[in-house]
C-alpha cells in the first residue's frame, strides 16, 4: 500500500483529479473556490472551455438521437395517415363512378316504360368469363322470380344486351352470356322495318368474342358496322336492345348467308346489371301471392329462346 501511495503515476493522477475537481467547482456560481483559483484563471480557463464544450457536446448529441427517434416515428405515422387518405380516395373514386353509372342507367326505365328495372352487382363468373354462367346478387328474397319457359333480359348500363337469366334462387341468380353456345335471340337490323335475323352463340367463334349470325334473308344487305338490335320476335326480349355490329358477312352461298356480330357489351369489366322484367309478369305473380299460390310454378327455365 505505501509503495503503491509513493508512486510517480499514483501522484501524478491524484494531481490531475485534484486539480480537474477544483476547476469544475470553480465553475459554479457563488463557488469560493473561484476566488482562490481565479490567479490561476488563464491557465484553468481552457481546460474549464473544454470541460463545457464535452458537456455540450455530449447534451447536444443525445438530444440529436432524441430527435431522430421522435422524427422517424413522426414520418411513420404521416406515411401510415397518408396510405390512409390514399386509399379513401381511390375508394370514394370508384364509388363515384358507380354512382354516376347507376344515374345513367335510370334511363333504362324511361326507354322500357313496360319493365320494371331490378339492379344488381356481379358476385362472380367462370374461367372463361364470356362463354359460362354469371352469378348476380338478385334473387327470390328481392321479389324476382322466374317461371318455367320465362327468361329476362340482361343489360349493362349502357342498355347493351348482356345476356338472359337462366335461373333465380333465394338470393342469387344465373345469367347465360350471350357468347355462350346455348343463347339464342332473334334480332334485326337497327331501322324502321329493318330486316330480321337470328343471333346466336358459337363454339367456333366465342373465343374470338363474336356472335353467329343467321336466317339472314337473301335481300338484306348487311356490311361491316351495320348495327343490329333485339327484334322483340318471340316475346322474351323487348325490342331495340342493341346487341352489337356486324363484324363480317359471308354471303358466298345466297342460300345461306352468315355473318359474324361483335357484342358491344364488355362482360370482363361489369360491376353492374340490369334485369329487365315486363310488369305484366310481375302482375300476374304477385295476384298468385295474393290469392296464397307460389308465385310461379317452378324458378328456372332450361329452354331457349326460338
Amino acid at each position: 500500500m505505501r509503495k503503491l501511495l509513493t508512486s510517480k503515476w499514483f501522484i501524478v493522477v491524484m494531481a490531475v483529479l485534484l486539480i480537474l475537481t477544483a476547476i469544475i467547482l470553480g465553475m459554479l456560481p457563488g463557488s469560493p473556490l473561484g476566488k482562490v483559483l481565479k490567479p490561476v484563471g488563464a491557465i484553468a480557463s481552457p481546460v474549464q472551455k473544454s470541460i463545457k464544450n464535452i458537456g455540450n457536446n455530449v447534451a447536444d448529441f443525445w438530444a440529436a438521437i432524441n430527435d431522430g427517434v421522435a422524427i422517424r416515428e413522426e414520418n411513420a405515422q404521416l406515411r401510415e395517415e397518408i396510405a390512409q387518405l390514399e386509399y379513401e380516395l381511390t375508394q370514394n373514386e370508384e364509388a363515384s363512378i358507380r354512382y354516376e353509372e347507376l344515374q345513367d342507367a335510370f334511363h333504362i326505365r324511361d326507354t322500357f316504360s313496360n319493365y320494371e328495372i331490378y339492379g344488381a352487382s356481379v358476385l362472380s363468373r367462370e374461367a372463361d368469363e364470356w362463354f359460362s354462367s354469371i352469378r348476380i346478387g338478385l334473387g327470390n328474397v328481392d321479389g324476382i322470380y322466374l317461371a318455367s319457359g320465362d327468361s329476362y333480359a340482361v343489360v349493362d348500363v349502357r342498355m347493351n344486351l348482356i345476356g338472359r337469366v337462366i335461373d333465380i334462387n333465394e338470393a342469387d341468380s344465373e345469367i347465360l352470356p350471350l357468347l355462350h353456345e346455348g343463347f339464342v335471340v332473334s334480332a334485326k337490323v337497327n331501322a324502321v322495318n329493318g330486316a330480321g335475323m337470328i343471333v346466336r352463340g358459337d363454339a367456333s367463334l366465342k373465343l374470338e368474342g363474336l356472335c353467329l349470325v343467321t336466317d339472314i334473308d337473301e335481300n338484306t344487305v348487311l356490311v361491316p358496322g351495320t348495327e343490329i338490335v333485339t327484334s322483340g320476335d318471340g316475346g322474351l326480349f323487348p325490342q331495340g336492345i342493341p346487341i352489337g355490329v356486324i363484324e363480317s358477312v359471308d354471303d358466298s352461298n345466297p342460300l345461306i348467308i352468315t355473318a359474324t356480330l361483335r357484342p358491344y357489351a364488355d362482360v370482363a369489366g361489369l360491376n353492374d346489371v340490369f334485369v329487365m322484367v315486363p310488369f305484366s309478369v310481375i302482375e300476374e305473380q304477385q295476384a298468385n301471392i295474393d290469392a296464397g299460390l307460389p308465385p310461379v310454378a317452378t324458378s328456372s327455365s332450361d329452354e331457349e329462346e326460338e
